[in-house]
């Protein structure tokens, strides 16, 4: 084992670890993250895999396929962040209408 794949997999495997101790809420998410890492690690571990996964679908070399994967995961993470902001922005405004409206009826209530 080189030098790079203890550091990748060390990462990987930290990741894997406070994201366990932190958000470990959603059980779709966690297998997700789990499956991901778990993935990584066995392509640090066997690059060659990753160039006869990429030759059987069409790629040319499996750093190739990595940088595609890597692109549509990220992806979905940036919709998933976006959707997740839009969320609490809703959820802000409804709560600063209702304490507007709850303000309004205070204040008419003590004139």
């Amino acid at each position: 084992m080189t030098g790079i794949q203890l550091i990748l997999i060390s990462g990987f495997l930290l990741a894997l670890l406070f994201f366990f101790i932190r958000w470990r809420n959603n059980i779709a998410d966690v297998l997700l993250f789990t499956v991901l890492s778990s993935t990584a690690i066995i392509f640090i571990l066997y690059p060659e895999w990753t160039n006869v996964i990429a030759h059987k679908l069409g790629v040319g070399r499996g750093a190739d396929l990595v940088f595609y994967l890597c692109i549509l995961i990220f992806s979905f993470v940036i919709l998933k962040l976006y959707a997740r902001i839009r969320k609490l922005e809703q959820m802000l405004t409804d709560l600063v209408r209702k304490e507007s409206l709850h303000k309004k009826q205070a204040d008419q209530q003590s004139t």
